[in-house]
């Protein structure tokens, strides 16, 4: 029973001692003397704290949540929690009369020592006041301050915050952190400075000093050191509120006499001026006259050796109005480079519409110290970013350690609005050699070229035949053209893709604006110079989208794709490839997959790949599987035409030409010489033999007159005015033998009774292929099939007769002859000779 007692007892006894554990414990008790005339006022005042349990102070045997101790009292208390520095924040305020007695000038002390005060979040603020000619300045020993924004925070916790005074209202000068460069603050008539220190930190010196110093006449001067390289960010006072208004306020830079400094804005607004303008002056060392005077839009100087001084300048603001005055801007010193004694000539004298632009290239951010690289105008006027406007020349230089860090794009505009006096106009575009002689990278050239709608287009020939970039042939050049049309419909864009040099396309044919870019991928573009190259030209409007003129190589397959690829061929389109075959080669055409995967909403999607010398065509419907390979012994056309495609339906056809060369059998070859030497010596005879015989009988017989009878019926029964055999297949069209006079009776005499000179047309053989004129899509809204039509099969209507004879016909000149077939007799029987007078 004892044992049992005795474990009851100790149960209980770890439940009280577990209690008392979670119980508050009241911290250490603290004591706080000021000794009389100190002018310093301590408070102790509840913090941000979200904890929701309640911490008290305890004085007197009496809680509060503040306690105040001023001047010349003592006080003891303590914190009924264990970790007071989650509830409350202590503030030592120390006034400094300087108009009624002398200022205390020199190196401030903390008052009392942190030592001496309990671990709470600890802010010293040091109040002085002097009178309006009087001017305080501030000095912070090792480390200098650095200047923060809104938001931003120390590193260590510990920050300094810096106000003044104009009349009764306040003005925030900033708010700063250790390791930086500033060095000084002078101010007029009053200074208030507040030191933060967090709880743990144990700083016992506040690093500043007061000295007393005449009158600066504005708001404040700010005193910047560099000792090697680096950069400061500084804004303007009460940032990002506005400037005070008609207040000025100066910064000035220590820079070592081996660096160059530069300034450029990062953020600013202009207010409403009523009088005076917003403005910031610089005074430059060797500068014949400063101060050098800005906008805050200008770009402001760099490339400065020596010390230099920056003054803002407010005006008289809009009462109504008055809009807001700020400016964030950044100093960076670094070493001079070789560039930056070197000045470069831009001459965009005779480039009435080319801009060019020097700026940044995109890069990873990074935390160390990066050198700035800046552009001069003029060696001063530097900026990360410079455009050089059309007309006139500009005197550029470099600051910067690596040239590498930029890149250049420019523009260039070429419109014709006017087609008459435009029309078969030529323009070369190349990039400017001013342009190339930069020792910075061009990244993009782009011309615009512009033409009026629906009058003329464009055609693009390169120095060099031009290569299509594709997944199998990729282009490996240190430069490449990207060529897209404009349209005036949304949507309708062409994207033809990119070009580069080393391929088979001879021409570029466009219908409407356009724009080239020349882009470039490696600093060997600089050795590649002589290959680029574009001539455009203004010629007759045509409707096609784009026209490519092809000559394929001999050792390589030529690629080729539809515009817009990976997006789809837009709706209605036409485009089409013009292939050119050389006299001993064979062409191959080959599509890279079966089908097109297209849905057409409204209208057809087809294909014609038409021979040039035959115009046989065959004509593919898209929505269907693709064409097989085919070969091609003549230059060809391959033109396709969209429909209106369903949603997420693309047409992209990505096609191939190669060649090789003809073969021929050399048997058949020997029998076809054989055999034609055959037929040339019995068409000889032949001809001899009919010589003699004509002879003989015009030695026998008078003259041979042919008669024309005009009740012969030459229709065969049953079948009234229709011919069955056409002029290949009957010998009405060959004569033996015709005199010199032939007489066809009523038909060669008109009314009047006198004969009608007979009309004489020639037919020529066909010259060559119509290159300009790419064959013509059926209407794309129809649904009807069309067949296919092969260079084996004829087209119907085609003569079967060679091209190569000429012929010459006789008709009566009447307008009811004139659409008559030229296969069928001159002599046509189906009506009686009468009707004809």
């Amino acid at each position: 029973m004892g044992g049992l007692n005795c474990g009851v007892t100790l149960a209980l006894l770890g439940v009280l001692l577990r209690g008392a554990a979670l119980l508050p414990r009241r911290a250490e008790a603290a004591e706080i003397a000021l000794p009389p005339g100190s002018d310093i006022t301590i408070s102790i005042k509840p913090g941000t704290s979200t904890l929701a349990r309640p911490c008290y102070i305890l004085t007197s045997k009496t809680p509060t949540i503040m306690l105040s101790i001023k001047s010349g009292e003592k006080k003891t208390f303590s914190f009924m929690c264990q970790n007071p520095e989650n509830y409350f924040v202590i503030e030592i305020h120390k006034n400094i009369d300087c108009m009624s007695g002398r200022c205390p000038f020199g190196e401030v002390q903390l008052q009392p020592p942190t030592s001496a005060l309990p671990t709470l979040n600890r802010t010293f603020i040091w109040d002085v006041q002097a009178h309006k000619s009087i001017g305080l300045e501030l000095q912070f020993s090792m480390p200098r301050l650095r200047q923060i924004g809104p938001g931003e925070s120390c590193p260590d916790g510990v920050t300094h915050s810096i106000s003044g005074r104009i009349d009764a209202a306040m003005v925030k000068i900033g708010t700063f952190c250790s390791n930086g460069t500033v060095s000084r603050i002078k101010m007029q008539e009053r200074v208030k400075m507040a030191l933060h220190l967090p709880w743990f930190h144990n700083r016992n010196v506040s690093g500043f000093s007061i000295a007393n110093r005449s009158s600066i006449k504005r708001l404040c001067i700010i005193e910047s050191v560099f000792e090697g390289e680096g950069s400061a960010t500084l804004m303007s006072a009460n940032y990002p509120d506005g400037f005070p208004e008609d207040e000025l306020m100066t910064w000035q830079f220590v820079i070592p006499p081996h660096l160059r400094a530069s300034v450029s804005f990062l953020h600013f607004n202009v207010s409403n001026c009523e009088k005076k303008e917003e403005r910031v002056e610089y005074y430059i060392p060797g500068s014949t006259t400063n101060p050098e005077v800005f906008k805050l839009a200008d770009k402001q100087p760099g490339n400065m050796a020596g010390n230099f001084n920056l003054s803002l300048q407010g005006c008289d603001q809009d009462a109504q109005n008055p809009g807001i005055l700020r400016l964030k801007f950044q100093v960076l010193v670094q070493h001079p480079q070789n560039e930056s004694y070197i000045t470069y000539t831009v001459d965009l004298s005779n480039e009435r519409a080319t801009t060019l632009t020097i700026e940044p290239r995109p890069v990873k951010l990074s935390r160390k110290f990066v050198p700035g690289c800046f552009v001069c105008l003029e060696s001063r006027a530097c900026s990360t970013n410079l455009t050089l406007t059309p007309g006139s020349k500009h005197k550029i230089s470099f600051l910067c350690d690596d040239l590498t860090r930029l890149w250049m794009n420019a523009k260039q505009t070429i419109s014709c609005m006017d087609h008459r006096s435009c029309h078969r106009k030529s323009y070369f575009l190349q990039v400017p050699r001013d342009i190339l002689q930069l020792p910075v990278q061009l990244h993009d050239f782009s011309w615009k070229l512009l033409v009026p709608k629906d009058k003329l287009s464009l055609a693009l020939v390169p120095a060099e035949k031009l290569q299509q970039d594709t997944r199998e042939r990729i282009c490996n050049t240190s430069f490449s053209y990207l060529m897209a049309s404009s349209s005036s419909s949304p949507g309708q864009d062409l994207y033809f893709g990119y070009f580069c040099s080393g391929g088979s396309i001879e021409q570029i044919r466009v219908k409407q604006n356009m724009s080239v870019t020349l882009r470039t991928f490696a600093p060997s573009f600089q050795q590649e110079v002589s290959k680029q190259g574009l001539t455009v030209s203004f010629i007759p409007h045509f409707k096609e989208e784009g026209v490519f003129t092809v000559t394929p190589d001999t050792k390589s397959k030529v690629y080729l794709r539809t515009p817009n690829w990976e997006r789809g061929l837009p709706s209605l389109n036409s485009v089409s490839w013009n292939i050119s075959v050389p006299n001993d080669q064979v062409a191959c055409l080959t599509f890279v997959k079966e089908q097109t995967g297209l849905v057409c909403q409204t209208g057809r999607a087809f294909m014609i790949i038409q021979d040039q010398r035959t115009q046989a065509e065959e004509v593919f419907i898209l929505e269907e599987k693709l064409p097989k390979p085919t070969f091609h012994h003549h230059n060809f056309w391959v033109n396709v035409s969209n429909c209106s495609p369903v949603n997420g339906k693309q047409l992209n056809l990505l096609f191939q030409v190669s060649l090789t060369p003809r073969t021929i059998d050399l048997p058949v070859l020997l029998t076809a010489v054989v055999g034609g030497g055959a037929f040339l010596l019995f068409a000889l005879g032949l001809i001899i033999f009919f010589v003699k015989k004509n002879r003989k009988k015009k030695k026998n017989k008078g003259l041979a007159v042919g008669i024309y009878n005009g009740n012969v019926n030459t229709q065969l029964p049953m079948q009234p005015k229709k011919l069955q055999k056409v002029r290949k297949d009957s010998e009405s069209h060959v004569y033996a033998d015709i005199d010199d006079t032939i007489v066809y009776g009523h038909l060669l005499l008109d009314s009047n009774g006198s004969f009608v000179q007979p009309e004489v047309d020639t037919y020529r053989p066909f010259q060559g292929p119509r290159e300009d004129c790419p064959p013509s899509p059926p209407p794309t809204c129809s649904r009807a099939r069309t067949a296919k039509l092969t260079t084996e099969e004829p087209p119907p209507g085609s003569s079967a007769e060679s091209e190569s004879e000429p012929y010459t016909f006789s008709h009566p000149n009447q307008g009811n002859e004139s659409n008559r077939d030229t296969d069928i007799p001159l002599l046509d029987a189906h009506e009686p000779a009468e009707s004809v007078e």
